[in-house]
């Protein structure tokens, strides 16, 4: 039965998909400027260049919105060549940056950095790529006080996700996991609460899909993307970065006290254990992370989403 239910949805392709994909977005700097972008690569920490950068201070510890809310106005591009699969970085590859009132920054992506100890990311800490003292300066300049930019040492560190969530998957330095999907129906169904509606880019997903309805993503615990397996692990619980104008970098009250009237754990999850939080968005891992032998691991804009296995309530969702 197994069989021919999987064959119904991805040999005949007659199966409704639950959604599609709309749009997916990467963040090479954490806390820093989104790239939307038309396809994504899956390594095995998440989508290719994401939040494979990080801000830190002058004691190795990250910057992040939370604290430097001027990290919203730092935009970051890459080459489009980075985004096809097996892509290798030139001599004229660049990471490029501008913010205002700053001269554009130009980081080699081929770059050979210096390591450096001592370098901490919430739970995590131990060595990261040095990316130069032009780089240091500029975002010395930038904020106001010392700080250096750093890229992820893929080669020596592991950062894991929580085992307790998803057993054997790491990711960079992103908050928690590797990916976050949010359906254009949530946002939607927020933005009809608030007085001034809010774009995507408050939420930073990776991922938004549409087509299903409002917070219809909660429920979602294994999804078929582009042949690619993943699994919903846990709901996103939010810090204080929406409430933050990616615009200006100015924070104000809202989403999160709309949030709190109806997507508070108290709201969500009476019966469970209550911690203040409120939630919007599913953390997300992907199979195919485990393993580093195979090719065509690409999402593209306008792929269906399958959804597989679902929980029955937001209540029955872990988080």
């Amino acid at each position: 039965m197994a069989s021919s239910i999987l064959s119904s949805i991805f040999g005949s392709g007659t199966a409704e998909p639950a959604a599609k994909i709309t749009s997916i977005f990467i963040y090479p700097i954490k806390s820093c400027r989104g790239i939307s972008v038309p396809q994504a690569c899956i390594t095995s920490t998440g989508f290719q260049w994401d939040r494979q950068w990080l801000v830190i201070n002058s004691k190795g510890r990250a910057y992040t919105q939370r604290v430097e809310p001027k990290l919203a106005l730092v935009n970051v591009d890459l080459p489009m060549e980075a985004l096809t699969e097996g892509w290798v970085p030139t001599n004229d590859s660049y990471l490029v940056l501008m913010a205002p009132r700053m001269d554009p920054l130009k980081i080699p992506l081929g770059n050979t950095c210096e390591k450096i100890d001592g370098v901490s990311c919430w739970e995590w800490s131990g060595s990261a790529l040095d990316e130069g003292a032009e780089a240091a300066e500029w975002f010395s300049t930038y904020l106001g006080k010392p700080s250096r930019l750093v890229r992820f040492n893929a080669v020596s560190e592991n950062r894991a996700v929580d085992p307790n969530y998803a057993q054997g998957y790491k990711t960079m330095f992103s908050d928690e996991y590797p990916f976050m999907m949010i359906s254009q129906g949530s946002l939607d169904a927020i933005n009809e609460l608030l007085s001034e509606p809010l774009p995507i880019n408050r939420f930073r997903p990776n991922i938004l899909v549409d087509g299903c309805e409002p917070f219809s993503e909660d429920l979602w615990t294994v999804m078929r993307i582009n042949n690619l397996t993943f699994h919903g692990v846990k709901l996103c619980s939010r810090c204080k970065v929406p409430t933050i104008n990616q615009e200006n970098g100015i924070a104000g009250p809202e989403p999160t006290e709309t949030l709190m009237k109806f997507r508070s754990d108290k709201a969500l999850r009476p019966s469970k254990k209550q911690g203040g939080k409120v939630y919007f968005g599913q953390n997300l891992v992907c199979k195919e992370s485990l393993s580093s032998s195979g090719k065509g691991k690409v999402v593209k804009v306008g792929d269906p989403v399958y959804v597989l296995k679902k929980v029955s309530s937001s209540e029955d969702a872990a988080a």
